[in-house]
């Protein structure tokens, strides 16, 4: 069997349960070969060997169960990031880049080091580790509740050689935090699980999704936190989902009615990030 007439024949199998057949089956077929995904659409005239073939035909078969591409390949691209991922974590998406953005943009405001941030519910690392990339003297806390999670984290933390600014803590929200941060980070919980996909709620931890009964469990709790969690002069970046802005900018006001607010809108229009910027100015 030759690589197009593989990806046919994958595409014809999952046509009905991913929008994007043709992707998935280039890039499992990629990471059998151990092949880039554009070598695997180059060389179409390639002929499979029959273990390739077999070892390509079980990834396709758990694809059409709606198991994740990225955890079928074990890595997932984020913000120019490669990470290993598995179903100790939720997958990255897309549209969490917003919020890795905002917080570079908010990290401009500061003429103090070292900057201290905090990513709560850090999953993979993924959020945390974006940030340290590009803010060289900031100290980064990564929180999970989960040491399942964590351990994949230091995975990805060792990778990118970033253990002496990013220290991974295990425990809930923001209480494993040793102070006050100047930026709080989270993509928490905002997911309503009887309203999700079927392939996310199959495969991906519940621990990363489940925001309870309207989706603001996390929200409520941990903008509670906020005022001793955040310094005066910091900042609190949400992901949220996207009919749930007005929702938490009102705990917001609540918890810091001294503070700014707003609401950012993903590539799509939709209401992805908000945030509370304290009123005080930096001497």
């Amino acid at each position: 069997m030759t690589i197009q007439q593989a990806i046919q024949h994958a595409i014809t199998q999952l046509r009905t349960i991913s929008p994007t057949a043709r992707l998935d089956a280039e890039l499992l077929l990629a990471h059998i070969l151990g092949w880039s995904r554009a070598k695997v659409v180059a060389e179409r005239d390639h002929v499979l060997t029959p273990e390739q073939e077999m070892a390509f035909n079980a990834l396709i078969e758990r694809r059409a169960n709606r198991e994740p591409v990225a955890y079928l390949i074990g890595h997932r691209e984020f913000f120019g990031l490669d990470l290993f991922v598995d179903r100790r974590v939720l997958i990255p998406r897309p549209e969490t880049e917003l919020l890795v953005e905002l917080t570079l943009k908010e990290a401009q405001r500061f003429n103090h080091t070292p900057l201290i941030i905090a990513d709560i519910g850090t999953g993979s690392g993924a959020i945390a580790i974006a940030q340290a990339m590009h803010l060289p003297h900031a100290l980064i806390y990564g929180v999970d509740i989960s040491p399942d999670a964590l351990a994949v984290a230091a995975i990805n933390v060792t990778r990118y050689q970033l253990d002496n600014r990013i220290r991974l803590l295990e425990g809930d929200l923001c209480t494993p935090l040793p102070g006050p941060v100047d930026l709080l980070v989270s993509n928490p919980p905002y997911t309503i699980l009887s309203d999700i996909d079927e392939g996310v709620y199959r495969h991906e931890p519940h621990l990363a999704l489940d925001g309870g009964s309207d989706g603001l469990d996390c929200y409520r709790r941990l903008i509670a936190a906020a005022p001793t969690c955040l310094k005066p002069n910091g900042t609190i970046l949400l992901e949220i989902g996207s009919t749930q802005a007005a929702s938490v900018v009102h705990l917001l006001r609540q918890a810091l009615p001294m503070a700014e607010t707003g609401i950012e809108r993903d590539l799509a229009g939709h209401d992805r990030i908000v945030w509370a910027r304290n009123r005080y100015v930096i001497h």
